[in-house]
C-alpha cells in the first residue's frame, strides 16, 4: 500500500496508509485538525478515521459533514480531545452551524455548537442519514426563535439508527426535533438517553408523526423499537405560551400501513420536570409503552395519551410515580382493537387516572403524595425532590404483568435500574432510603457510572 506522510496545518506530522484493500477494510488512521484546515482534512476522511479537532485554535466557522460514508465495523468519528475544553463550532447565522449531508455510520463526539443565537440550527441533517451517533455535544446559542432547532433530522429523506446519547441542549427554541410537520423524513429505531434538555421555548422534543415510508433500502424491518430511556425534560423556564405552548415531550404516530405500522416507542426511566403553560408534560398517539418515569408537574397536567395527527392505538402506561396539579395519567380516544391499558402507577393529581382500562394503581390529591413519598414538594434546584416510597407504602398485592411482561426493554427494572418486584407501585419497587440519584436539572447517571454531571460547565465535561 502506499504510504504518505501527511501535515495537517500547525499540528503534528502522521503516516497514512491511504490504500485499503479488501482485507483491511479500516484505516483507522487518527487525524488531527483546527480552524484552519479541518475542511480540507474531512474531505479526505476514509472508513475507520478518527479526526480530532484542536481546542487551542480558536472556533471553528460551521462544520459541513457532506458525502461521509463510513461503515458498521468501521465508522468515521469527529471529536474533541478526552479531558480537554471541547472545541466550539459557532453558527453565522446564514447557515445551520453543523450540517450533515448523506451521511452514515458517522459520530459527532465532545463538541461544543453555540448557534450564538443568530438562527440556524445547532444541528441538521439532510438527505439519507443514518447510523448516526450524537455523543457528549453541549448545544446552546440556538434560542432565537421557537422554530430554531438544538437537533433536527426535518430535511433528511429518512433517518435510522441514530444514537443521540450524554447531551446536553440548553435555552433552545426546540430542542430535538425529529421528522417533519408533514410527516415525511421518519425518525426510525433511535435511542435518545441519557440526555439534558431544558427551558426550551417550545418542545424539549418533538418526533413527528409517520407517512407510510415507500422504498428505503436497508431500513428497519417493522415492528422496530424507538427507545427514550433516562433523559431529564424541563420546561421551567423560558416557555411560549397561548397558542405557542408545548408540551415537554410529544411523540406522534408510526405510519398507518405497511414497514412501521406495528414500530413502538419505548419511553422509560425518564425525569420530566415542570411546564406552566397548560400544557402537558408528555403527550403521544400510536404505538407507546411509557414505564418507570418520574413525572412532576407543579403548574399543571402530567402525561395525556390522546389523538393529535391519529389515535392512540397499543399503550402500555405502567409503574410510573406522578405528581401533577390538574390531571395525572389520561388515556383518551384509543383505537377500537387495541388495547390501552394503564398498570401499576402511583399518581397525585387532581384527577389522577383517566382511562377505561386500568388496574393495580395507587391514586391521591397532589396535597395527599407527601402521605406515600418522601418529599413530593421539593425541587431539583433544591436537590430535596424525593418520590421514593415511604417505607411501607406503595406496596400491595402482586400486579398483574401479563399486558407487559417480556415485551419491552428493562420492562422489569425500576427508575434506578433495580429489579422491579411487582407489589410496588410507581416507579420504585422498594420503600425508605432512596438509594439511587434525586432528580436534577442535570444529566441523569447511569448505572455503571453514578456520578452525575451538571450543566453548568460548557467545557470538560465527562461522558457518563
Amino acid at each position: 500500500m502506499a504510504l504518505l506522510l501527511a501535515c495537517l496545518g500547525a499540528l503534528a506530522c502522521v503516516s497514512l496508509n491511504t490504500t485499503l484493500t479488501h482485507a483491511q477494510q479500516c484505516s483507522n488512521r487518527v487525524l488531527q485538525a483546527g480552524p484552519s484546515n479541518y475542511d480540507n482534512v474531512i474531505a479526505t476522511l476514509l472508513p475507520g478515521d478518527t479526526l480530532i479537532l484542536s481546542n487551542s485554535q480558536g472556533a471553528y466557522p460551521g462544520l459541513s459533514v457532506e458525502g461521509l460514508q463510513g461503515t458498521d465495523s468501521c465508522r468515521i468519528t469527529l471529536k474533541g480531545a478526552e479531558g480537554q475544553a471541547r472545541p466550539v463550532i459557532v453558527g453565522d447565522g446564514a447557515s445551520n452551524t453543523v450540517q450533515l449531508d448523506n451521511t452514515q455510520y458517522v459520530t459527532l463526539k465532545r463538541l461544543e455548537i453555540d448557534g450564538r443565537d443568530l438562527g440556524g440550527d445547532g444541528l441538521n441533517a439532510r438527505g439519507l442519514s443514518h447510523h448516526i451517533i450524537l455523543e457528549d455535544l453541549y448545544i446552546h446559542g440556538v434560542g432565537d426563535d421557537q422554530q430554531t432547532v438544538g437537533i433536527s433530522t426535518n430535511a433528511t429523506q429518512a433517518a435510522w439508527d441514530w444514537i443521540i446519547r450524554n447531551n446536553i441542549i440548553e435555552r433552545a427554541g426546540t430542542g430535538l426535533y425529529l421528522g417533519d410537520s408533514d410527516g415525511s423524513s421518519p425518525f426510525i429505531r433511535g435511542i435518545i438517553e441519557h440526555n439534558l434538555v431544558y427551558d426550551t421555548i417550545g418542545y424539549n422534543m418533538e418526533i413527528k408523526h409517520q407517512n407510510p415510508r415507500g422504498n428505503l433500502p436497508g431500513a428497519p424491518p417493522d415492528g422496530s423499537k424507538s427507545i427514550i430511556r433516562h433523559n431529564v425534560f424541563s420546561k421551567q423556564n423560558n416557555a411560549s405560551s397561548g397558542a405557542s405552548a408545548r408540551p415537554n415531550v410529544l411523540v406522534g404516530h408510526w405510519p398507518l400501513s405497511g414497514v412501521g405500522m406495528n414500530d413502538t416507542y419505548e419511553i422509560y426511566g425518564n425525569f420530566f420536570w415542570y411546564n406552566g403553560t397548560s400544557e402537558p408534560l408528555f403527550q403521544g398517539e400510536g404505538n407507546i409503552a411509557f414505564y418507570d418515569n418520574l413525572v412532576v408537574n407543579p403548574a399543571g397536567p402530567g402525561v395525556w395519551i390522546q389523538p393529535h395527527n391519529d389515535v392512540p392505538r397499543n399503550i402500555r402506561v405502567f409503574n410510573n410515580t406522578v405528581v401533577a396539579t390538574s390531571s395525572g395519567i389520561s388515556v383518551t380516544g384509543g383505537a377500537q382493537g387495541f388495547q390501552q391499558k394503564v398498570v401499576g402507577n402511583a399518581v397525585f393529581a387532581q384527577s389522577p387516572i383517566n382511562a377505561a382500562d386500568q388496574k393495580d394503581n395507587v391514586t391521591d390529591t397532589k396535597a395527599n403524595a407527601v402521605n406515600y413519598v418522601k418529599n413530593p414538594s421539593g425541587t431539583p434546584s433544591a436537590g430535596n425532590l424525593d418520590l421514593f416510597p415511604l417505607a411501607g407504602k406503595l406496596t400491595g398485592s402482586v400486579i398483574d404483568r401479563s399486558s407487559f411482561s417480556n415485551q419491552f426493554s428493562d420492562w422489569n427494572k425500576d427508575f434506578n435500574g433495580q429489579q422491579h418486584d411487582a407489589t410496588f407501585r410507581g416507579a420504585y419497587s422498594s420503600g425508605g432510603n432512596n438509594p439511587g440519584w434525586l432528580p436534577k436539572i442535570e444529566r441523569k447517571p447511569s448505572v455503571t457510572n453514578p456520578d452525575p454531571v451538571p450543566p453548568a460547565a460548557p467545557t470538560g465535561l465527562r461522558v457518563l
